[in-house]
């Protein structure tokens, strides 16, 4: 059997060849149509459904030219006669109108190509289009057809065709020509647009909507475009659509395009999606089984928040709890990057800015959510966002009680000093729709803080703007309504300079103007929070006093005058007395502010801005407040019950606090010295403590109490000890040595090295009772002329038989003294010690102890030499180590670090170590 002859549509060459002669470009130009009509239809045929379709097939047309001939045919079948009325099933009626001429530069006159027959005409466009779209699938078909002016002619087969499959086709085909930037930008250009935009009201066919909703998606590239489609109308259809569709493709293709479009979402955009119906279907596909179409639906939820006209709205149709719901979803699932769960975020930190909204919020579970994104290091570039969010809730008294019982007031503390988060700012488009006729064009202020004032006027709490303190209003810009009272002078602008602090012992009360930078919300609402009658649980806590003291003390610029008005305002409050002492309070804004030291500077001092005179009248100032409430008869009960009746917790805390807080030398004294307070602190001083600066804080208290007890000590302990002997202190024992002593010695002592001391037997015998009995008395020695001393060294001997002949200040002492730095356990100077103390020589002891105290506890002595000094275990240079340490002119730093060595070499044997404090702090000396 023969083999079939293949036919001449196999060969790209004639379908390329019927196309040109088609499109008036070949050696058929001029012939009757009619006879080249079938020829015509068997090469757009057989190009669409095996050339194309072949591998490389798109590229192979291409590089033969044929997208030239086939948009010239395009260019005149767009311009022929009338089209059928009767389209496919579902279309709309149709009707082609009289050829125009397409917008932008009209074509080469051209004769009118005339079918025979209109529904051959119709074939024709179906296929060419059909090719066309194929071929645009790739690039650099997309490329050459843009080169070649293809958009305008469908641009007017959309104007003039109304046929729904001819649609269907151009729509798929400018959507992929969409595809390019510049593609996209040409066919805005060319109008197409507002066609496109009146087809998806002028037919039902689902592919051919399905083909313009993509196209409308794709020319929605960038923010001038996505404004553009909304501005000519192309969102409310889409929403509208959106309620009605029955078809699940046209369902995902709709989500798809509104997402999209609702990027960046404008005002036009949120407009017409809301007045298109589209918010309730929206909702309602937030739980659609497919997970495309639902988190589509719930992005573009979230996009539409950034408007604040639509969000009640959107709160109305349901919108909050699915945007909560999903949100805690994302939270909860560990593979969920912070990427996904960024726009929800912002969007429910957006809904809190209209009231219904945040009752919506607080009743599903919001507040909890948001107080755990800021417990999440993890989202910490959130956290200034969320912060900005809970001030919507500034006089919500519910959920500002449920805020603080979940811990917001340390996170808000910890916020003041904190990095800026990387979240954009909001244009004047998100602020609250509380109050839309506040919208004026040219308004400059950002945010939901204008609605706010103007609610605090509406609600009673202010009589006008006039009348308004900071702590109403936290613009950091110029505010007309406040600026009007004020009449600046000739020449002065309206925007003032930071302002600086001048005198912290008045803060002002009202300001026309106030710094707000990152930290402005976390103030505002740290602010409200002390204008409770007892805001003690919450901000007398040392997480928020830290807070609040490491921006004031570390802020680059003036700080924020609110915060200086917290901390004036919880030192004022008496109910938060107690929390001061309980908290060390009034401990640490004495060593923070007059000190200059702070948790994160102890024990090695951090680099930090230098504001000390500011910061010292500010914490005088704070501890007078304080100084005011604990010496009033209601603080002195307070002090009274925390110091006989509180936890030992308590009686250390306030003990310690007292010399901080109380000048009247009766209460005082009643306090610590009768009622025990004092012995309640330096029991607490070997205990594990109960706050990391608990040691800093004990020697600062207990010099201040040193202070007061003994107000006129000098500070110099020891004058510096010679090198050498006194010239009016001769040395007594030298003439004894030698080998030609001046004196004659009438015995020697013999040491366990066999080194034989000359002496004087009355000398010595006068000298101690020891040696007296010794020498004097019944024992063996009193006949021997070779005294055996035993557990003596020499030079521990050495300042023993100087001091036994009356030597007092010659030099011997110092000879067993080890120099600064060295350690004095184990040394000459303890043996010597010893020796005095066995062979009972007290006023050698105390000469021997004069002199370690003149060198190691000297105007050269450190911190490090005190606990040396104490470890030697005598009394005497027990108090003078505490001297040293308590003595007014100290450095607080060295202060407690000697006290730390003394804690250190007392260990669990705290009796020497009190005993020693209460000595010298009651001026009973050992």
């Amino acid at each position: 059997m023969a083999a079939a002859r293949p036919a001449l549509t196999d060969s790209l060459s004639f379908c390329l060849a019927q196309l040109t002669a088609a499109a008036g470009e070949g050696p058929g130009w001029g012939k009757d149509p009619a006879t080249n009509e079938t020829p015509l239809g068997r090469a757009l045929l057989a190009l669409r459904t095996r050339h194309i379709k072949a591998a490389d097939g798109i590229e192979r047309f291409r590089a033969r030219g044929g997208l030239r001939p086939l948009l010239a045919l395009l260019r005149r079948t767009a311009a022929a006669g009338p089209a059928p009325s009767h389209a496919g099933s579902g279309s709309a009626p149709s009707s082609v109108a009289s050829a125009v001429s397409s917008p932008g530069p009209a074509p080469a006159p051209e004769s009118p190509l005339t079918p025979s027959s209109p529904v051959r005409l119709r074939k024709t466009l179906d296929l060419a289009l059909s090719i066309l779209a194929n071929c645009c699938t790739e690039e650099a078909c997309r490329a050459e057809v843009r080169r070649l002016g293809g958009i305008l002619p469908l641009v007017t087969i959309l104007q003039c065709v109304k046929i729904d499959s001819i649609h269907n086709r151009t729509a798929r085909a400018l959507g992929n020509l969409a595809m390019e930037p510049e593609s996209c930008r040409d066919i805005h250009s060319a109008g197409a647009v507002p066609f496109l935009v009146e087809s998806l009201t002028a037919y039902q066919d689902s592919q051919c909507l399905q083909s313009i909703v993509r196209a409308l998606r794709n020319l929605a590239d960038s923010p001038q475009h996505r404004l553009a489609l909304a501005q000519q109308g192309a969102v409310r259809p889409l929403a509208e659509l959106l309620a009605t569709a029955p078809d699940p493709a046209l369902t995902s293709a709709l989500v798809r395009a509104l997402l999209e479009l609702s990027r960046g979402c404008s005002r036009a955009c949120a407009e017409q999606l809301s007045l298109g119906g589209g918010l309730g279907p929206l909702v309602s596909l937030a739980s659609h089984p497919k997970r495309p179409i639902r988190e589509a639906a719930i992005l573009i939820l979230a996009n539409l928040c950034a408007q604040g006209l639509v969000r009640p709205a959107l709160g109305n149709a349901g919108g909050v709890e699915v945007l909560l719901g999903e949100l805690r979803r994302r939270r909860g699932s560990s593979g969920t990057s912070s990427a996904a769960q960024q726009p929800l975020v912002r969007a429910v930190c957006l809904l809190c800015r209209e009231a219904i909204n945040r009752a919506r919020l607080r009743d599903a579970g919001g507040l909890e959510l948001l107080m755990g994104l800021l417990q999440d290091p993890g989202a910490s570039a959130w956290h200034p966002r969320v912060v900005a969010a809970l001030v919507g809730f500034l006089y919500d008294t519910g959920a500002l009680g449920k805020l603080q019982a979940l811990g917001l007031v340390p996170l808000l503390a910890r916020q003041l000093c904190g990095e800026a988060g990387e979240e954009e700012e909001e244009g004047i488009e998100a602020a609250s729709w509380d109050f839309p006729e506040e919208r004026t064009p040219g308004q400059t202020e950002v945010g939901s803080f204008r609605s706010l004032r103007l609610w605090l006027i509406s609600e009673g709490y202010a009589a006008g703007p006039g009348d308004i303190s900071p702590d109403w209003s936290p613009e950091r810009c110029p505010m007309p309504e406040l600026s009007e009272s004020v009449s600046p002078t000739p020449g002065q602008t309206a925007a003032s300079t930071p302002r600086t602090l001048r005198k912290l012992g008045r803060i002002p009360a009202a300001t026309t103007e106030e710094p707000w930078g990152q930290e402005g919300p976390a103030l505002l609402l740290l602010s409200r929070f002390s204008q409770a009658p007892d805001p003690s649980g919450a901000l007398v806590t040392g997480p928020a006093l830290c807070g609040l003291l490491a921006y004031v003390t570390g802020a680059p610029g003036p700080p924020n005058p609110r915060a200086l008005r917290i901390l004036a305002r919880l030192t004022c409050n008496p109910a938060c007395l107690e929390a001061f002492v309980r908290s060390y309070g009034a401990a640490l804004l004495r060593a923070w502010l007059i000190l200059g030291v702070s948790p994160d500077d102890w024990p090695v001092p951090h680099a930090r801005p230098v504001h000390r005179n500011q910061h010292r009248e500010l914490g005088e100032m704070l501890l007078q407040n304080l100084t005011v409430q604990a010496e009033s008869p209601f603080g002195v009960g307070a002090l009274t019950h925390l110091l006989l009746s509180g936890s030992p917790e308590d009686r250390v805390a306030c003990a310690l606090t007292l010399p901080f807080i109380c000048r009247k030398p009766t209460l005082w004294r009643r306090l610590l010295l009768d009622q025990g307070g004092l012995r309640h602190l330096l029991t607490a001083l070997t205990q594990p403590v109960p706050h990391p600066l608990f040691l800093f804080f004990a020697a600062d208290s207990l010099s201040c109490l040193h202070e007061l007890v003994s107000p006129t000590v000098s500070p110099i302990l020891f004058s510096v000890m010679p090198s050498e002997p006194d010239s009016t202190s001769p040395c007594l024992y030298e003439p004894l040595l030698g080998p030609a002593p001046v004196l004659a010695p009438d015995l020697h002592f013999v040491l366990d090295s066999g080194l034989q001391l000359p002496a004087q037997r009355a000398a010595s015998a006068t000298a101690s009772p020891f040696f007296r009995a010794l020498l004097s008395g019944s024992f063996a020695e009193a006949q021997m002329d070779l005294v055996p001393l035993r557990g003596l060294s020499p030079s521990a001997a050495w300042p023993v038989l100087h001091h036994l002949h009356g030597c007092r200040g010659c030099g011997a002492a110092l000879g067993s003294i080890p120099p600064l730095g060295q350690p004095l356990l184990g040394s000459k100077a303890e043996e010597a010690l010893e020796a005095a103390g066995r062979f009972l020589l007290p006023a050698l002891e105390e000469e021997l102890e004069e002199a370690v105290g003149r060198i190691h506890l000297g105007p050269q002595g450190g911190p490090e030499s005190v606990g040396e000094v104490f470890r030697l275990g005598r009394p005497r240079l027990a108090a003078h180590c505490v001297r040293w340490t308590l003595g007014p002119g100290q450095c607080p730093r060295k202060r407690a670090l000697a006290l730390i060595g003394l804690v250190e070499a007392a260990g669990e044997e705290a009796g020497p170590l009190t005993e020693a404090l209460l000595a010298v702090l009651t001026g009973i000396e050992p």
